[in-house]
């Protein structure tokens, strides 16, 4: 590989690293290609970038990127590494998981999730029981929603029983008909009584 070639390479690795807030390292050596393909179309799919990269390379772009100290994971990068980029928290690593139920690898060499750094396989079990950003608003909601559901239930309840209660008491005033109130004498009635002398 060329200087140029190089200089290409960092800066498409500091390219996909750019605002990333969820990057895994994984091993995928050992897979042949079928199932390379297999395992970036199910990542494509979970919108996961995956990338395979030099070592020396995604290290050189990892010190080149402000705001995060990647440090911690430099001593995973040996051997065959590929670079996984999500939007999830927790997507790579159940993507891990998914694919070792029929496969030894990929394996998880570190990972950065949520300005924590996480160095090898053993916390694969911890990064899939991240909740993601997603997960975590829907159980809030979930929360919040509860008591006002409740609230509302309540006044809808309350609202209904009052207009049942409004509708059993109109009945009953229109049942009085206005024929049946005793008539007030009319004039015709008082010029056939004689007057008295």
């Amino acid at each position: 590989m060329t200087k140029d070639q190089k200089v290409v390479a960092i800066q498409e690795i500091k390219d996909l690293l750019q605002d990333a807030k969820v990057v895994y390292v994984a091993d995928l050596e050992g897979l042949n290609a079928s199932k390379s393909s297999d395992f970036r179309r199910q990542a494509f799919k979970q919108n996961i970038k995956v990338k395979v990269v030099k070592n020396t390379l995604l290290q050189k772009a990892m010190e080149q990127i402000e705001g995060v100290d990647y440090a911690e994971m430099f001593e995973t990068f040996k051997g065959n590494s590929a670079l996984m980029i999500a939007e999830t928290a927790n997507a790579p690593a159940k993507l891990i998981k998914d694919f070792r139920k029929k496969e030894e690898k990929p394996a998880l060499k570190s990972a950065f999730v949520q300005e924590t750094f996480y160095v090898g396989d053993e916390n694969l079990d911890a990064l899939v029981s991240i909740k993601s950003r997603e997960e975590m608003i829907g159980e809030i909601i979930g929360l919040l929603q509860s008591p006002i559901q409740r609230v509302v239930s309540a006044l809808q309840n309350k609202s209904e029983a009052g207009e049942a209660s409004a509708e059993e008491a109109a009945p009953a005033v229109e049942e009085t008909p206005a024929e049946a109130a005793p008539e007030a004498p009319t004039a015709e009635s008082t010029e056939e009584t004689p007057a008295a002398e």
